[in-house]
């Protein structure tokens, strides 16, 4: 019993160096845990976007994904532009933005690491106007901009796996990282099921305020949208909210944080 103890003592200094030392801060701020090095972790996330697109062939045709198109250029200009005036444009220095449109009618949206967004059937009708798709789209790639994705990746990796690198998981078990990396970043048929912490949500919320400012969109929409959401309710939510939950917190942080919004949008344009 006593060596059980001392090598799940050992096991635990040996977790909190491995977390000591894989910490970094993220756009926001925030120091985060981080075990996927970024050219392992833009590999990856290249190889599994092409083999979704392969598997799900986009609609290219047609007034949807001609506005998924638009709306998702112009939010990734002003994704460009603000980062460029806070001084950390080269988070995105790697990014090559593309914008599909999926006929798929489950409700999700998701961007990897690498500027891929993808987009489903399924959602567009919670979003009436463009202001409102540019709400989850700028959403979305805050998610991507600020790591969320790697962040959540990383905890899997040192819960489920000690703590490996993506890059020496990916080496020994490449099956198992790819469905770990589908899981966690929502890639398939179905939605990912480690759901973004309520301080990931919350940064990815302000962030995608300013982005849709500088891309020329109402950041008044992200309010009245997540109003809107929240007024779903009963058992018939779509999981795309439940994941990304409407509540009364959620709204009230982004009305703190539309002040700002406004000024980055009443500036622009």
């Amino acid at each position: 019993m006593k060596k059980l103890y001392a090598i799940a003592a050992i096991l635990s200094i040996l977790l909190a160096i491995t977390t000591f030392y894989a910490c970094k801060k993220n756009a926001a701020g925030r120091s985060t845990l981080n075990l996927v090095d970024d050219a392992t972790g833009m590999s990856l996330s290249l190889q599994q976007y092409n083999e979704f697109l392969t598997q799900n062939p986009p609609v290219t045709s047609g007034a949807d994904a001609a506005r998924v198109r638009r709306v998702g250029t112009a939010v990734a200009k002003g994704v460009e532009q603000y980062l460029t005036e806070i001084g950390k444009r080269d988070l995105i220095n790697n990014y090559q933005w593309e914008f599909n449109l999926v006929a798929n009618d489950e409700v999700n949206a998701w961007c990897l690491p690498s500027g891929k967004i993808v987009v489903y059937t399924g959602i567009l009708p919670l979003m009436a106007t463009d202001a409102e798709l540019a709400v989850v789209m700028g959403h979305e790639i805050a998610h991507a901009v600020l790591r969320h994705g790697n962040e959540r990746l990383s905890q899997q990796l040192l819960v489920q796996y000690g703590g490996t690198a993506l890059s020496a998981l990916l080496s020994s078990k490449p099956a198992e990282t790819k469905q770990l990396f589908n899981t966690v970043f929502g890639i398939g048929s179905t939605l990912g099921t480690l759901a973004y912490s309520r301080k990931q949500e919350s940064e990815s919320d302000e962030s995608g305020l300013y982005y849709m400012a500088f891309a020329g969109y109402d950041p008044n929409a992200a309010a009245t949208f997540w109003e809107k959401m929240s007024q779903q309710g009963g058992s018939g939510v779509p999981e795309f909210l439940s994941t990304h939950p409407s509540d009364d917190t959620r709204i009230a942080g982004i009305k703190e944080h539309l002040p700002k919004a406004m000024e980055y949008y009443n500036r622009n344009n």
